[in-house]
């Protein structure tokens, strides 16, 4: 793979970092930095279209969506990523996983009249209807490989927090990520308004020699910075100037995004890695799922002599007769 460098006075303009739903791992030359760039549309877009969410509750899922991309396309194997989150809030679960080497799903539970009744009251942030529990990431190699699981603990600072606390914690990698989702209104030819998502991030993390950065220092801590820890301040200052809104605008592509950001310092590009989304759910998969339970618990799954199953992540509809288990 040869890598593409923009250190001069032009943007890096390549056909491909034009795209949406694309991750682009990124090194910023000379200061131990690596980073990865998300830009998704289409694949947040189709997944929203197949539920019924209020607007907060589809950011949250939207975040969700943006990390798995993010973290996902970084795995070095076949296998899957999964986060999950499990809180006390109206929006009591989040799920969304990746599988290789690009297919994104994800839904959200709901408790639909805690959430009426939130929203309500004016309680409308997406941290807020999360309320306070875990975040769990989960990283399946197969079945002859022992999972791996790292949990970190959720609270009204939201996902990307967590996530910051997660690689800290379970990776022990100083890490930081801009992010934002947000819906696109527009309008057709004929005049028909219609609403797509767009969802965009950056994440930096320093490359440790002798065991690196863990995070920021203390703000009370005045001893001088070292080279690594001024060079990791730097890159980590420059990226929270990023706006939302640079994030999300479909004309700021990715290399002009990597280039307002770290042009003086020059970055080199790698090949982006396109993501799309997939549901691994089929009519036989949840046939096998239902011939493990028991004849009772199939007995109270029938309705008007049918047993009606229905997938979260893509929400498309199964329909059985109970007499093909029984048999």
């Amino acid at each position: 793979m040869v890598p593409l460098v923009t250190t001069g006075d032009q943007p890096l303009t390549t056909e491909n970092l034009h795209l949406d739903d694309i991750v682009v791992p990124f090194q910023i030359e000379g200061i131990g930095v690596r980073g990865r760039a998300a830009r998704l549309s289409e694949l947040v877009t189709d997944v929203m279209s197949r539920h019924e969410y209020p607007e907060p509750v589809s950011v949250l899922l939207g975040e969700a969506l943006t990390l798995v991309a993010l973290l996902g396309t970084a795995l070095k194997f076949e296998g899957k990523l999964t986060l999950q989150t499990k809180s006390n809030g109206p929006v009591s679960v989040l799920v969304a996983d990746f599988e290789t080497p690009g297919n994104i799903r994800g839904y959200a539970h709901i408790d639909t009249e805690a959430l009426d009744a939130a929203l309500e009251k004016g309680i409308g942030a997406p941290t807020e209807l999360m309320g306070t529990g875990y975040l769990a990431l989960t990283i399946d190699q197969g079945a002859d490989m022992d999972r791996y699981q790292g949990i970190v603990q959720l609270d009204a600072r939201g996902l990307t927090e967590a996530a910051h606390e997660y690689f800290a914690q379970s990776e022990q990698i100083a890490t930081r990520i801009r992010m934002a989702v947000g819906p696109l209104y527009e309008r057709s030819d004929d005049g028909e308004a219609r609403v797509t998502w767009r969802a965009g991030a950056v994440m930096v993390q320093h490359l440790a020699e002798d065991g690196g950065l863990t995070g920021y220092r203390e703000p009370e801590d005045d001893r001088l910075l070292t080279d690594e820890e001024r060079n990791w301040e730097h890159a980590a200052i420059l990226l929270d100037s990023v706006t939302d809104a640079e994030l999300l605008d479909p004309e700021v592509t990715t290399d002009r995004l990597l280039y307002r950001l770290y042009h003086e310092d020059g970055v080199r590009v790698y090949n982006p890695v396109s993501v799309q989304f997939g549901c691994r759910c089929s009519r036989e998969r949840i046939e096998g799922v239902l011939k493990t339970f028991g004849t009772d618990d199939l007995d109270h799954m029938v309705e008007n002599g049918r047993i009606e199953a229905k997938c979260e992540f893509c929400a498309d509809q199964y329909e059985f007769d109970p007499a093909d288990f029984k048999r």
